[in-house]
């Protein structure tokens, strides 16, 4: 199968709409999108055993040197058409596809050149274009695939198709298509033949050649035209004919299809943002890598077990005691499991040999559960696991412990790319095991009655199981490879079980002060409705952008934000713009609006989430962000402001629990500045944080030349914002943005900055330079975040590149010591058998529960287990608060 890849490309362009396809750094993928599926389809389709794609190098070719005005009158490619097709040739390269682009020639005389060689060797030929001149090399060997509709509809073109189609036998086609001409190519064609007329005179004279010597014949005033423009039909003629000779670097025999380079491809359309699993599915399931996986396997399933349903009493506690049991096993709960429901209608397990079984926790006996939480709790029975936190939590809330978990599937997988958008067994199946796993049917009885139903939804939990036992070991090879056993063993596996003990302990609130909040918020969202409605003299709709587009730059005449797709932006960036560019009240009005409306939504959130113990359990999530660092979801407590009046006052209605003293908090000061000292080895940074004055206004009197004393609130607001955002990875730009001057300004702070801290300016040049050379950044602890778009062409997807490769050491870092942190105070207080518990970690903010009498022990053992994480040039420093609120412990 050959593919012309310019020609796919341009046609998936103008099919998918680019505003639908655009990554956060603002690359436009519609083109990537639709050629990736269209590819998918058809290998999935026709199942080539060899594949090629060829390009277009420019449109200088030999052609327009025998012609200058061949394709001069194309219109120039759209600004978001340009890149697209060098990183379609990046996904080629990840599919290990090869990919041919001649100096001189075109696509179509590649395509033309291979098919002709590979027919003549056997082979049966596809040709997947959109270029119609490729219809000449169809033959008895050689088929084209045509996109009738956008690249999702082709139309095969054999001998008889194009002979139906145009009334010619294949090879006729540049007869007929030099008489008629080509507007795109800018071949003119007979004024007053079309289509019809061209295909009767080929039939009626054999060929063109014929026809153009007996021209004469031709009658009226289509023949008068004919004889007018014989040279030029001579021309196209010959500017039609592909070329079947191109010296190629390979031939046919050599574009047999191997396998994946399932990570690099991976890392990919992760960098794409191609978030639907769909796509990727059917890309995974045409790897050639895959088939070895797929072998002897049913298509429901992708893997055979040896399965048994367990119903009667007993039967658990035999088959655990029993030699199939004796090894590592994997184990999967349905999905109530994976949701953290606390709920398991199912569990399977599976040995890596082939036998597993299914039961109903519900309904097995007491001597089974005994059995089952004994093995559960046994550190020396190897387990792996898909989702271990969920496992925690829920066999937590059964009273099992699980012990000796040797691995999770979904974080090994996070460490190997962490880049990833999911880590669905189902994905990780296909790519790292190239198998095809069917989803468990979710019955959401509750109860399962092993009809026919039941038993094939038990058949393909007991798949799964054996499918995450088989994927350890893989990523067992990939985690050595990229120095992460240890961060999986010593920190991410140990916090997952701390974070499900967290998430089930939840932590206390106050519905009446949010309820009161709530009231509070919906009155200043209503009165900022009737301010901005007063502003303006008549109502409209402040939730409708086009309303309020209507309004600020059409009634109000406004000066005018950036043009989108939908009208002039009103986004909050744009709003603050108006804001000093008019005297005008409406955008504050509006700026204040959309703040209280996200408050009492925040509240609102916060209220649904209280569970009937009066507690909120949020749910931490440990493979969301590239940086190692924990995320919060339902309810997100990341959300609530920690800066402003309303954000603490939500603060307080997160309170100390009943049985328990006072909450307490914790956190680093100024750690990424400390992580960014100790990773610079920069000795004057390093000095400034041992010194015992404060950093940022010690900072400031070397960076400005002045004393100590002559520091200004400004001069030291401008180097605080200078070293976070250096720790960060800001832009000059994005500096000036934050402090409200000029580019050149920030960009000569910068550079002052960096005269005194040169450690600091060689550190983070060595970061980009190595992370370019490598692919990847690395923390402290070795956690790595990979960059490919660090070579990137395109420079705005190159420079937000640059930046996270200098944030991603020190975030990550950051994060890193938090985990470990976290795991050396839970250690402690359960050591020394304290009744107080870890109940949140935000940010780098933790919040313990603190027992009656045991305050003064818990503050103490949390700054010696925290200041002890990691051992920095400049040393950790912790600040701890204790109160009845969360706002009242803050520090």
């Amino acid at each position: 199968m050959l593919l012309d890849g310019h020609s796919l490309a341009y046609r998936a362009f103008f099919a998918l709409p680019a505003e639908n396809f655009t990554t956060a750094v603002g690359q436009p993928t519609n083109a990537i999108y639709g050629f990736t599926s269209m590819l998918a389809n058809t290998l999935r389709d026709e199942e080539p055993t060899h594949l090629a794609v060829a390009f277009d190098v420019s449109r200088k070719t030999w052609r327009s040197e025998r012609f200058e005005e061949y394709k001069a009158t194309r219109t120039t490619t759209p600004d978001e058409f340009r890149g697209q097709v060098e990183l379609i040739g990046e996904l080629l390269d990840t599919m290990r596809v090869p990919r041919f682009a001649e100096a001189g020639f075109e696509a179509d005389d590649v395509i033309a050149t291979l098919a002709s060689r590979a027919a003549g060797e056997g082979f049966e030929v596809l040709i997947v274009t959109g270029d119609r001149d490729c219809l000449q090399l169809v033959s008895e060997r050689i088929t084209v695939l045509y996109p009738t509709k956008g690249v999702s509809e082709l139309t095969r073109f054999t001998p008889e198709r194009v002979s139906e189609k145009y009334g010619l036998p294949p090879e006729r086609y540049p007869d007929f298509a030099a008489l008629r001409g080509d507007p795109s190519d800018n071949l003119p064609g007979i004024p007053g033949v079309g289509e019809k007329t061209a295909a009767k005179w080929i039939t009626q004279f054999g060929s063109l050649e014929a026809l153009l010597e007996r021209a004469g014949e031709v009658k009226g005033k289509a023949g008068e035209n004919l004889r007018a423009r014989l040279e030029s039909v001579r021309l196209n003629r010959e500017l039609t004919e592909l070329v079947r000779d191109v010296e190629l670097p390979s031939g046919p025999a050599e574009l047999v299809r191997a396998p994946y380079d399932r990570e690099a491809l991976t890392v990919l359309l992760d960098a794409l943002e191609f978030r639907n699993p769909n796509l990727r599915e059917r890309l995974f399931a045409v790897d050639p890598g895959a088939a070895e996986g797929r072998a002897g396997a049913g298509p429901a399933g992708g893997v055979a077990v040896d399965g048994r349903v367990l119903e009667h009493p007993g039967e658990l506690a035999d088959w655990l005691a029993g030699p199939e049991a004796a090894g590592p096993l994997g184990m999967v709960g349905s999905d109530e499991w994976r949701l953290g429901s606390g709920t398991v209608h199912a569990v399977a397990l599976a040995a890596a040999d082939g036998p597993a079984v299914w039961f109903d926790p519900s309904r097995i006996g007491a001597d089974d559960e005994r059995a089952f939480a004994a093995w559960a709790a046994d550190a020396s029975r190897p387990k792996a696991l898909h989702l271990a936190k969920q496992v925690h939590r829920v066999f937590g809330e059964h009273g099992w412990a699980v012990e000796g978990v040797t691995m999770d599937t979904a974080l090994a997988a996070y460490l190997v790319q962490p880049g990833r958008r999911s880590f669905a067994l189902e994905e990780l199946s296909l790519e790292f095991l190239g198998r095809e796993l069917a989803p468990a049917a979710d019955t959401g009885s509750g109860q399962l009655a092993l009809g026919a139903d039941e038993t094939a939804e038990a058949d393909a939990l007991m798949r799964q199981a054996r499918t995450v036992l088989d994927l350890a070991g893989v990523l067992q090879e990939r985690l050595a490879d990229v120095g992460a056993r240890d961060l999986l063993y010593e920190v991410e596996l140990p916090v997952s079980g701390l974070l499900a003990r967290m998430e089930r302990a939840g932590i206390a609130a106050d519905r009446s002060w949010l309820e009161r909040l709530e009231q509070q918020f919906a009155a200043a969202v209503q009165q900022a409705v009737r301010e901005a409605h007063a502003s303006v003299g008549r109502e409209f709709n402040l939730g409708s952008p086009k309303q309020l587009q209507e309004v600020l730059f059409g009634e109000l005449a406004l000066p005018r934000t950036k043009k989108t797709k939908t009208g002039y932006t009103t986004d909050a960036d744009a709003l603050a713009w108006l804001a000093t560019q008019t005297e005008h009240e409406l955008p504050v009005l509006m700026l204040r609006h959309r703040e209280q409306a996200r408050l009492r939504s925040t509240v609102e959130g916060l209220i649904k989430t209280i569970a009937p113990g009066g507690r909120i359990h949020t749910t931490f999530q440990q493979t969301v962000a590239a940086t190692g660092r924990l995320a919060s979801t339902d309810p997100n407590l990341q959300n609530v402001p920690v800066r402003t009046d309303e954000g603490r006052a939500i603060r307080r209605a997160f309170v100390v629990g009943e049985g328990y003293e006072a909450l307490l908090t914790a956190d680093y000061s100024q750690i990424e500045l400390r992580v960014m000292a100790h990773l610079s080895e920069d000795e004057d940074l390093i000095r400034a944080f041992t010194s015992g004055e404060d950093l940022h206004d010690t900072v400031a009197s070397q960076v400005f030349g002045v004393g100590r004393e002559q520091v200004d609130a400004e001069m030291r607001r401008k180097i605080k914002a200078m070293s976070y955002g250096l720790a960060y990875g800001l832009s000059a730009f994005g500096l000036s943005q934050q402090l409200s001057i000029s580019p050149e300004e920030a960009r000569g702070l910068m550079d002052t900055y960096f005269e005194r801290f040169g450690g600091v300016r060689d550190y983070l040049q060595r970061v980009v330079t190595h992370a370019r050379a490598t692919g990847y950044t690395e923390t402290m602890l070795g956690r790595r975040r990979y960059l490919p778009d660090l070579n990137s062409s395109n420079r705005q997807r190159r420079e937000m590149a640059e930046r996270m490769a200098l944030n991603a050491p020190i975030q990550g870092t950051a994060a890193d010591i938090v985990k470990i942190a976290m795991l050396r105070v839970d250690e402690a207080l359960r050591k020394e058998s304290l009744r107080s518990r870890m109940l949140l970690q935000v940010h780098d903010e933790i919040v313990l529960e603190v027992a009656p009498g045991e305050r003064e022990t818990v503050e103490e053992l949390v700054r010696r287990e925290m200041a002890g994480a990691v051992e920095l040039r400049a040393p950790l420093a912790v600040s701890v608060g204790s109160g009845p609120d969360w706002e009242a412990a803050a520090h």
